[in-house]
């Protein structure tokens, strides 16, 4: 992890029972616990810092990648903390006070288990009689600061966010181009890559993924913009049910620009060597466009996965060979039928 010896990083720490937040830097995890357990009074030992938003544990080298003034809690050792929900003076500070919101903010606070709270949050919210207000929302500056001012709402600019991830895997397509040495071959991948881009013009590159404000089967999200942590590759689940809502706060905006949309059987190492493979020996307009489309730009093959859960190693999963190339017609089958009894007879 490369990070400037030398140079504190800036954060704001608070502890799980007070909201009060205090601005601390630090050279490094350990120098933070210390300060921080000297400011709030916490014993050293078994001390640990995980972020506010969803309770995620803080090490030495996640620390380097977290942004300046990020807001951190800390915790003693027989402390825990699972984001955002634990908050119930957030949850009583919203604009409906009514009587439902506040008897499941009570229920999240007798509850122990992280798993649940979540899901009494989820409900909460989405049980919210005006929706308009979330949407209404959008004139918040600080969550705006540092984005470009063309995009005048947050669902506009996360759904741009989505669209950059999505041109960023076809860049890395177009970039495979370089490495082929026949013309003929290249020729046939370029027109693979012309064919790939329009299928992404017409999805508008799937940034509805990201979008809170597009229907349920096209959103990763809840309307609230609240996004779970599908687990690694070879999981069902994560166990950790880290979640987020870069919708929040700016803060959460960042953050969120950590988790990953992991391809399950790799682009690199099996998506792309596979569709250069097939071109080798067919024109493109025998190959499976729709099959490679799938894998390379869409959730058939893409899992939105918190850092800690993001597996960098070999995922050790290959193309399904029966799908790489698109079935033969009737009418090519039997061309094939046929130039076989011609060479039996021969």
């Amino acid at each position: 992890m490369f990070r400037l010896f030398g140079k504190s990083k800036p954060v704001k720490i608070r502890s799980c029972n007070d909201n009060r937040k205090y601005g601390v830097a630090a050279q490094g995890l350990r120098e933070l616990l210390k300060k921080g357990c000297k400011l709030l009074q916490l014993p050293l030992p078994g001390a640990h810092v995980c972020l506010y938003v969803d309770g995620t544990k803080v090490t030495e080298d996640f620390f380097w990648t977290l942004p300046d003034n990020i807001e951190l809690v800390l915790l003693s050792e027989d402390q825990t903390w699972s984001g955002v929900v634990c908050d119930i003076g957030q949850l009583l500070n919203t604009d409906r006070h009514a009587d439902g919101l506040i008897e499941a903010a009570k229920g999240l606070l007798s509850d122990e288990e992280s798993p649940k709270r979540r899901k009494i949050l989820t409900d909460l919210l989405q049980n919210l009689e005006d929706r308009s207000e979330l949407e209404g929302r959008e004139e918040d500056e600080d969550w705006f600061k540092g984005v470009d001012s063309r995009f005048k709402t947050k669902s506009a600019y996360m759904k741009f966010n989505c669209e950059s991830r999505i041109r960023g895997y076809l860049k890395e397509v177009d970039d495979a181009t370089k490495t082929i040495q026949k013309a003929k071959v290249r020729a046939e991948f370029e027109k693979a890559s012309n064919c790939l881009v329009e299928m992404l013009k017409t999805a508008k590159y799937n940034g509805c993924y990201f979008d809170r404000t597009e229907k349920e089967p096209h959103r990763l999200c809840t309307l609230e913009g609240w996004f779970t942590c599908q687990g690694s590759f070879d999981q069902d689940v994560c166990p950790s049910l880290h979640s987020i809502n870069p919708y929040g706060s700016r803060e959460s905006r960042i953050i969120f620009s950590t988790w990953n949309l992991d391809h399950r059987i790799e682009k690199k190492r099996s998506v792309i060597p596979a569709l250069l493979e097939a071109l080798h020996n067919h024109k493109s307009t025998d190959v499976n466009l729709n099959y490679f489309y799938g894998l390379l730009f869409t959730r058939e093959n893409l899992k939105l996965v918190h850092i800690v859960c993001h597996k960098k190693g070999a995922h050790n999963l290959l193309c399904d060979t029966k799908k790489i190339l698109k079935p033969a017609s009737k009418t090519e089958q039997a061309k094939q039928k046929a130039k076989g009894k011609k060479r039996h007879l021969v």
